[in-house]
């Protein structure tokens, strides 16, 4: 191989390359998403020209909504949009024919649609909400200007129709085709990158180096990630057949991601409660084993795990999880050699058992991941999807207020007859609807407002004094570019999405020119005015009527967090451990993000989701236990230790939907007693855990007694004095 000449090696070595290297994988994706932005939306301004539609910016306002940087976000905002579209338009059609000659019914109807619809929007969250969105301001935004002509709005609603899959198809070509950034790529590095993190942090914690906030902040980033790949994973099925073909096998690894997750968490914690209390000889007796899986994991912590990797792993795993019974065997012969006691025995098995299930799920997870490199593979069969869990009443308070907000506006604008009252109302449907699905709608209204308000200073200048002067097209675009630009910029920082958001959408809406160009300065006064109102009153309604992001809301999340556990208990057996997984996680994700700037609040949120995650993970194991019993006397159902376990059940029930000293105090007390009903059974199988179901289900129980029990937990608080009788702890 001919080496490279010296001055080029020289100019590889320059220091400067590197800055640009760093400079274009951050800042520069950025400004390449600008670049698609304006060419898509002056591509599809010149096409709605061409073509002469009545609204070309309709279709230019398109291209900003649906234009995201990567291209499988753009494909699915884009099928959304279209879809909601569709629905809106049928729907104002149908609006207009029943109630063309009266305004109020017509208003009535158009709130409640608009608020359904933006409860949809919150209940779904995703790109699914845009649907919602849509559907619901679409049906305002044609219909209100078409109450003066009833005449028109059919052909109205096929204009829009038109126009806005003209934008689409633009977006769609441009994001797809010139210098694309796929959805594909971005969930593939993160997968990748994801289990090194993982893996350093359980090595940390096997070796009890991980401090407690640090294991917070892990688990927080992890459900962070589960949500968020589940999203990503959405997504790439619209743009990448090598995903689609592997989509059962992505949502599976999400799923076996999250369950790995809880099993580190459950054995971390039981860990931490027995250094805290002062156990040390039993962690001692246990350590070697988890030395042993620490070692192992060493060689992936802290590096992206590819598919060969992923096979190394799972290779490693089968044949640690091989020797394990035999290791513990070894490991509780000598630690019995000490002369324990019954709990701390009961504490080893129970670490052991937790250990076990840990590594036979990690190396479940390392079978899909590796089996990623396979265009078919079994493991593809998958259908136990990622369940989404939103809070009834957040829905309901957010379509509640869009349908306040239209019956308001509306009404006003019928009792003064205001000119601009109709483009009032229509905006103010556009906002609530674009706002429904943020953890923050005050704010995002408010900053569209702001945008908006940019948006006409801006608007203003150019529509009276600069476009009267130009002529042609490209003089058009290089007037519409700055503003282009420094709203695709805003869009890009979360911190003023809001405010790019409104500056893009609202300067088109007021400013941008159609084929026939009016020059009107009292109605474009009067329209940016009732704009920004209509904002102005969204804003205030999301900080006055049922606000998402105040007390209230937390307080409903964290009650639908603890009644997680009365759907680990209660729920089909089929597909529960995904689904009680995700739907907590997606609790405890949607809390998290509410309780911004509330600590305090955030910390709290988080130990309900541990003790919920170990309890409600423990019933689930129970259940699965006693499904599978081979039939013997000693499994019946009518053994005393299967109805103590029916009747633990109805107490942690009782106690996770109303904490209290009282229900704690019952849940011990069952718990107890049924671990007391469990050993005195006799079972016709050697006592190991790997071939006894009796003492993984003391395992299983002691653990939920020992989360009960955990002084960091919320339910330390409500603990009182120990009642009598639950000092033996086995």
């Amino acid at each position: 191989m001919t080496p490279s000449p010296a001055p080029l090696r020289w100019l590889y070595s320059l220091e400067w390359r590197r800055g640009f290297f760093d400079w274009a994988r951050s800042d520069g994706v950025t400004w390449v998403y600008i670049f698609k932005v304006l060419f898509a939306a002056f591509l599809t301004l010149w096409l709605a020209m061409r073509l002469e539609l009545p609204q070309p910016r309709t279709a230019m306002i398109t291209v900003f909504i649906v234009m995201q940087p990567q291209s499988g976000q753009v494909f699915a905002k884009s099928f959304y949009r279209f879809l909601g579209t569709l629905a809106g338009s049928a729907v104002m059609v149908a609006l207009i024919a029943l109630f063309a000659q009266n305004t109020e019914l017509f208003l009535g109807s158009l709130a409640i649609w608009v608020g359904l619809c933006s409860a949809g929007a919150a209940r779904y969250r995703n790109f699914r909400a845009y649907g919602f969105v849509l559907a619901g301001y679409t049906a305002a935004m044609v219909g209100l200007p078409a109450l003066a002509h009833p005449d028109g709005a059919f052909m109205a609603a096929v204009w829009r129709v038109l126009e806005i899959s003209l934008g689409i198809l633009c977006a769609t070509v441009v994001s797809a085709a010139i210098l694309p950034q796929t959805a594909s790529a971005a969930m593939r590095n993160a997968l990748y990158q994801r289990f090194g993190v993982f893996a350093l942090f359980v090595t940390d914690g096997l070796r009890g180096r991980s401090k407690p906030e640090a294991f917070e902040a892990s688990n927080v980033r992890f459900i962070a990630e589960a949500v968020g790949l589940e999203g990503l994973r959405s997504v790439t099925v619209f743009e990448d057949p090598h995903m689609r073909r592997r989509n059962g096998r992505l949502s599976r690894l999400n799923s076996e991601f999250m369950g790995i997750t809880t099993r580190f968490n459950a054995l971390h914690q039981l860990l931490e409660r027995l250094r805290s209390s002062g156990a040390d000889h039993v962690v001692a007796a246990i350590k070697p084993g988890l030395q042993d899986l620490a070692e192992l994991l060493d060689g992936f912590s802290g590096r992206a795990l590819t598919s060969p990797d992923a096979a190394r792993l799972a290779s490693a795993l089968a044949t640690y999880k091989e020797n394990l019974p035999a290791r513990v065997r070894s490991l509780r012969a000598t630690f019995q050699e000490s002369g324990p006691s019954d709990a701390e025995q009961l504490d080893f098995h129970t670490a052991y058992e937790l250990l076990y299930r840990f590594v036979d799920e990690l190396h479940s997870y390392a079978q899909t991941h590796a089996s990623l490199a396979d265009h078919s593979h079994a493991r593809e069969q998958w259908d136990e999807p990622f369940t989404p869990q939103t809070n009834w009443m957040a829905s309901a308070a957010s379509g509640i207020r869009a349908a306040f907000i239209l019956v308001v506006l509306g009404s006003y604008w019928v009792a003064t007859a205001w000119p601009s009252g109709a483009t009032m109302t229509l905006i103010a449907a556009a906002t609530v609807g674009l706002s429904a699905a943020t953890p923050n709608p005050k704010r995002m209204a408010f900053q569209m407002a702001c945008g908006t308000f940019l948006g006409a200073l801006i608007g203003f200048v150019e529509m009276f004094f600069i476009f009267p002067w130009i002529d042609g097209f490209p003089l058009l675009c290089v007037m519409l570019a700055p503003v282009i630009v420094l709203g695709s910029f805003l869009t890009s920082r979360p911190q003023y999405a809001g405010v790019g958001l409104g500056l893009l959408i609202f300067f088109s809406t007021g400013s941008v020119p159609d084929n026939l160009t009016v020059y009107n300065p009292y109605a474009f006064i009067n329209d940016y005015i009732a704009m920004v109102l209509g904002m102005l009153v969204c804003a205030a309604a999301g900080a006055i009527i049922l606000p998402p992001n105040s007390r209230w809301l937390w307080r409903r999340l964290e009650q639908d967090l603890r009644g997680q556990v009365v759907y680990a208990i209660s729920g089909k057996l089929k597909g529960l451990a995904s689904s009680f997984e995700s739907r907590t996680r997606d609790l405890l994700h949607q809390a998290y993000g509410l309780a911004v700037g509330q600590p305090q609040v955030q910390r709290d949120l988080l130990r309900w989701m541990f003790v919920v995650l170990e309890v409600g993970h423990a019933i689930i194991e129970l259940r699965k236990e006693q499904a599978i019993l081979p039939v013997h006397p000693a499994y019946a159902e009518s053994q005393p230790w299967r109805q103590a376990i029916r009747v633990m059940g109805r107490s942690l029930v009782r106690l996770f939907l109303q904490p209290s000293p009282s229900n704690l105090e019952r849940g011990l007390i069952a718990v107890d007693h049924a671990i007391s009903r469990v050993q005195a059974t006799d079972e016709p199988f050697a006592p190991h855990f790997d071939t006894s179901a009796l003492r993984r289900v003391k395992s299983y129980l002691h653990f939920i007694r020992t989360s009960l029990l955990d002084p960091q937990s919320p339910l330390a608080a409500y603990a009182g004095t120990r009642p009598q009788g639950l000092e033996h702890a086995s």
